[in-house]
């Protein structure tokens, strides 16, 4: 389930490898409200602007500091349904600050907004076409059968208990092998991140 903290990354996305200062002079909430008014505009339903900036109660993100300040990750991504209820995201991470992140990705849905003004309404179809969400990848730790947060230690022995018990020479598959190998590349990633 798509979350609006903390930061929900789509799947095969890649992430920035740096950052930089970005030009843009507009407020965090300015920023919030062009993104979402041209989603509004757009026909964007079920709209979820997902960062690491905590949430009020409101359920909104907290806007000034939280979002003006440099922190490790951040990251931005704002998911939505289409008219035709699909589901769509475009993240991004490439400025120092959630602020600039959400200014950035405002940009971009009003300049693929600007297609459709111009009578180009196909073309946005098919550039949305790329923003599609994948589905979410399986559950490192579910596949596992290990707790999220244990060790490097425990979850290396884990990784081999399954190994000795799914390789395919022992009687298991080349699919749940695969499953396995990726499940504890992906948990081995997040404990040492960490």
């Amino acid at each position: 389930m798509i979350q609006a903290f903390p930061l929900w990354w789509p799947d095969g996305w890649p992430r920035a490898k740096h950052r930089k200062a970005s030009p843009y002079k507009i407020t965090t909430d300015a920023a919030l409200e062009e993104l979402l008014g041209d989603l509004r505009l757009m026909g964007a339903r079920n709209v979820i602007v997902s960062s690491n900036v905590p949430l009020r109660r409101d359920g909104t993100m907290y806007r000034g500091d939280h979002a003006e300040a440099r922190m490790p990750d951040p990251g931005v991504a704002v998911y939505w349904d289409n008219r035709r209820s699909e589901p769509k995201v475009i993240p991004c991470d490439c400025w120092y600050t959630v602020r600039e992140n959400v200014r950035a990705l405002g940009m971009a849905i009003s300049y693929l907004r600007g297609l459709d003004r111009c009578g180009a309404g196909e073309i946005l179809d098919r550039a949305f076409q790329g923003f599609s969400r994948l589905p979410a990848a399986p559950d490192c730790w579910k596949i596992l059968g290990i707790e999220r947060g244990t060790t490097e230690q425990v979850l290396t022995r884990r990784y081999h208990e399954l190994a000795r018990k799914l390789h395919p020479d022992q009687g298991g598959t080349d699919a749940q092998m695969a499953a396995v190998n990726q499940a504890y590349s992906d948990a081995l990633r997040e404990v040492r991140a960490s």
